[in-house]
């Protein structure tokens, strides 16, 4: 006999770069494997791509004023390089994700690599052990349920 599977009601908005999409492509497609197994339908996913991690907390806010969505993932990957931008683009990044929070109150959730190396974001965004996609996917289920009990 099959068990049915509950089939989860809530609406996910995710904000995907495009810069260093080699890694930002990894942890999509795990967490919307990992939205699909807890019951979401494709319908009740929008993925929208933005060109880099610093465009993603404004895309992030506008969706998460959206009545119709329930939570935002935010997934990119800011690379370490030879100069201060990384520490600009990934604080600025990381402070807009929770304003967007904040302002809307909804869980706009942080699964944005910050690495010192391309290797440290591929391990964290590999098959081989957790893909920080997988974890934003339960993350924002885990908030939704939380904040309807609150």
């Amino acid at each position: 006999m099959a068990i049915l599977k509950k089939k989860n009601r809530s609406r996910i908005a995710i904000v995907a770069s495009s810069f260093n999409d080699f890694i930002t492509k990894k942890l999509l497609s795990s967490c919307l494997m990992e939205l699909h197994t807890q019951g979401l339908g494709d319908q009740q996913v929008t993925t929208v791509w933005v060109p880099g991690a610093f465009e993603i907390p404004l895309t992030a806010l506008a969706l998460a004023r959206r009545k119709d969505i329930d939570a935002v993932i935010c997934l990119g990957a800011v690379i370490r390089g030879e100069t201060y931008h990384f520490e600009v683009v990934s604080n600025e990044c990381a402070r807009g994700i929770m304003e967007a929070s904040l302002m809307t109150s909804k869980p706009v959730i942080m699964g944005v690599l910050t690495t010192d190396t391309v290797a440290q974001a591929q391990a964290r965004a590999g098959v081989k052990s957790s893909n920080k996609g997988c974890d934003a996917a339960c993350a924002a289920l885990e908030m939704i349920a939380l904040l309807k009990e609150i």
